[in-house]
Parts: structure tokens; sequence; C-alpha cells
């Protein structure tokens, strides 16, 4: 079993920053892909990074590169998400989540994560 409990969101006004921390506990390896996802209201759950615990792997979608940075410290157990230049329409629930898989099987793509957290919320205002 793997925990993962968010923290970080926030308010912020347009071009701001802010860090999202995934603590990790129970039984975690090298051999797990670990991604960031996001939903705002209405809309479909979408992926925003990804990144293998090992480190082979990081991935992002392509409207968020260039602005946020997916990161882990293997130490703390903790996966980050680095937000900067926020818009307005980065305002979502945010989600970390975690998988024990391959390398070649961790990618945005991957939507199939056995382990959720329960979400921070992220509102950017104008």
């Amino acid at each position: 079993q793997v925990q993962l409990v968010e923290s970080g969101g926030g308010s912020v006004q347009a071009g701001g920053s802010l860090r999202l921390s995934c603590a990790v506990s129970g039984r975690t390896y090298t051999t797990t892909c670990m991604g960031w996802f996001r939903q705002a209201p209405g809309k479909e759950r979408e992926g925003v990074a990804v990144i293998y615990w090992g480190g082979e792997v990081t991935d992002y979608a392509d409207s968020v590169k260039g602005r946020f940075t997916i990161s882990r410290d293997t130490v703390k157990n903790t996966l980050y998400l680095q937000m900067n230049s926020l818009a307005p329409e980065d305002t979502a629930m945010y989600y970390c989540a975690a998988d024990p898989s391959p390398p070649f099987r961790c990618g945005l793509w991957k939507t199939n994560f056995d382990y959720w957290g329960q979400g921070t919320q992220v509102t950017i205002s104008s």
C-alpha cells in the first residue's frame, strides 16, 4: 500500500508561483511511476507531469512545458510540482498519483495509477 498526501495549493494572482508537495508513505520503490494530474470544474482530468521515481523518465503536458517542473526527493519521499507563470486556466484540483510499473510504462498517456491522493486546490486569479 502507498499513501499520498498533497499540500501546497492555494490562491495566487496570475504570473505567480506555487509549489505542490506530495508526501509518499508506505511501500515505495524506485520502480514507481509518479504523476501530477488536475481537474477543473466541468472538465475531464488531465495529466500535468509524470516522473519515474528512479529518475529515468519525465514528461509534461504541452500546456505546462517551460512553466512547471516535476521533481522528487528520494530521501524525504516527497514528490514536487513547481509551478511558475501561473495563469487562470491552471485553476483546478491537483492530484498526486503513484503506480508500480517499469519505466517504459511511465508517461503522460498513463491513466491507470493504483494510488491517488486527496487533492489540493489551486486557484489563479486574473
